[in-house]
């Protein structure tokens, strides 16, 4: 555990509390009495109530959205449903400025409602929440419908078998066994809404601005580092909250139920109302998920001459770039993959270690690191970026001008998704097999390697996937941290989205539309390389 806590301890908790220590510190003392200005300035006040008040509406929404998809995958066994539960995730690994290109594509200026019915949801808050349930659809898939095809169809058919009706056996059978999953599922949502950056900063324009948005320009456009660090006090208290409660649910699901093997529960469609469900579903996965990617690639071969790759051509000429560039954009692609590679071996190796210690230790000191390895997730990455900048600035560890900066931020949001990837997988293994190499004289690195790593091979290539992923899309703390002669793509599209003119935002829909299949590419090979058990994303 030694490792993994020296890497959180170093490249996350050492910047956060230094940024947040340097705006609430002057001469040497602190001033804590910036924390109430703060909080009783109106325009924070209304900052703080639109990120809750978007968070619970995105959560409900997607819900009231997702639930029966998960059950459809849950239940339902029918012709590329592999395939479309691989698509429905799609979304969920993809940088968020790609979502935000994606919907601006869709319901902006120029965007396909507008040309078609001169219909503009840009800057309208349901463009903000549409493109959250988009960005969280396969949350609730993942973790409801996973839970929900391991429940013993059974009990619910008992209980209507001794009278109960179809909606009661399932109130008082089912929905009290999901109730962890659906509770950890919301939770997750709410977290990721919560504390969401570039849907917001791209969809909300000055109109509208959550507390990460808010850090973001109280940090680099205004300079107001103790507003900044008041209103990261705030989100870390919330996150920690939520990050709390979410671990609460997980246990109760872990040890509460008796599951069955998802191959068992999952039938053919029978009768009209089953496939309704079906067929309604695959409606709404086409309208809400399909239809703002194939958008977004529309947009971007739709040239001022008629449709062609002439957006696509421009990449490759620095000339052409937005004016901040060093390097031709098509150039940020390969940025992207380098550092996307360096952060995948870094979190695997600290998610690995991590994972391993927690498998083989308990208590609260454990759970408690347990959570402090889901905080980059929540915590402000605006905050972790400048942190970044101004702590790892000194011998020995004089950074600042390194390129290894991008990958260690990127690889502390990858962290979280390798450790709960391969967690339960680890837990699983049966830990007589390494007591008796052991017994056997068999080293602890020799045990890893010849008991632990044939077991989880499958599960460590699905954690890679999913750090490669999440890295090639981070965002928040890359926008303060990429040198300009190696910006990454997500930088890259909101700079360009951030300049007038067609040939901008021609050449932001184009780059988006690569990292899209680059991401996707990713995350269907680990689909095929996947079980259902290969953790909890």
């Amino acid at each position: 555990m030694a490792l993994p806590f020296a890497f959180f301890a170093l490249f996350f908790a050492y910047p956060v509390a230094s940024i947040v220590g340097r705006g609430l510190k002057e001469g040497g003392q602190w001033q804590l009495g910036r924390i109430g200005a703060v909080l009783t300035d109106p325009d924070v006040l209304h900052v703080l109530w639109f990120t809750f008040w978007q968070a619970a509406a995105s959560t409900g929404l997607t819900l009231l959205i997702a639930l029966p998809g998960a059950y459809v995958f849950a239940r339902f066994d029918f012709p590329g449903k592999q395939l479309l539960r691989a698509l429905v995730a799609v979304p969920f690994v993809l940088p968020t400025v790609v979502v935000g290109s994606a919907f601006l594509a869709l319901v902006g200026r120029g965007g396909l409602l507008d040309d078609l019915w001169g219909v503009r949801l840009d800057t309208s808050v349901w463009a903000i929440l549409l493109a959250h349930v988009f960005f969280n659809y396969a949350v609730v898939v993942r973790t409801v419908g996973g839970l929900w095809g391991q429940l013993d169809p059974r009990q619910e058919e008992a209980a209507r078998v001794l009278g109960a009706g179809r909606f009661a056996a399932w109130r008082r059978v089912t929905l009290p066994a999901l109730g962890p999953a659906v509770a950890a599922a919301a939770l997750m949502v709410f977290l990721f809404t919560f504390t969401s950056f570039g849907v917001v900063q791209i969809l909300g324009g000055p109109t509208f601005s959550t507390l990460e948005v808010e850090i973001y320009r109280q940090t680099a456009d205004f300079l107001d580092l103790p507003t900044a660090a008041v209103l990261t006090l705030i989100q870390f208290t919330a996150v920690l909250g939520l990050l709390a409660l979410h671990a609460w649910t997980v246990r109760r699901r872990e040890s509460a139920l008796k599951l069955v093997d998802p191959a068992q529960t999952a039938r053919r469609p029978h009768g009209r109302g089953q496939w309704a469900l079906l067929w309604t579903t695959l409606v709404v996965i086409v309208l809400l998920l399909v239809l703002p990617l194939a958008v977004l690639v529309e947009r971007s071969f739709a040239g001022p001459d008629g449709y062609g790759p002439v957006f696509y051509e421009t990449l490759q000429s620095a000339a052409t770039a937005d004016s901040t560039f060093a390097v031709a954009p098509l150039d940020t692609l390969w940025n992207s993959l380098a550092f996307g590679a360096v952060a995948t071996v870094i979190a695997l190796v600290v998610g690995g270690l991590a994972a391993a210690a927690l498998t083989r230790r308990g208590g609260r000191l454990v759970r408690g690191f347990d959570a402090l390895l889901m905080l980059p997730l929540g915590v402000s990455a605006v905050t972790v970026g400048f942190g970044f900048l101004i702590t790892l600035d000194r011998p020995p560890l004089d950074l600042r001008s390194s390129w290894w900066l991008v990958p260690l931020a990127q690889a502390l949001v990858g962290v979280p998704f390798v450790v709960r990837t391969m967690l339960p997988v680890l837990r699983a293994v049966d830990g007589r097999l390494r007591e008796a190499a052991a017994v056997l004289g068999a080293s602890p690195w020799r045990v890893w390697r010849e008991v632990d790593l044939p077991l989880v091979r499958r599960a460590l290539l699905v954690a890679a996937g999913f750090a490669f992923a999440v890295s090639l899309g981070e965002f928040g703390a890359t926008v303060f941290i990429a040198r300009p002669d190696h910006p990454t793509l997500p930088v890259a599209v909101a700079r360009l989205l951030g300049r007038a003119g067609e040939l901008n935002y021609g050449q932001a829909m184009a780059l988006s539309t690569i990292l899209m299949v680059v991401c996707a590419g990713a995350l269907l090979a680990l689909e095929r390389i996947r079980t259902d058990h290969s953790g909890e994303f």
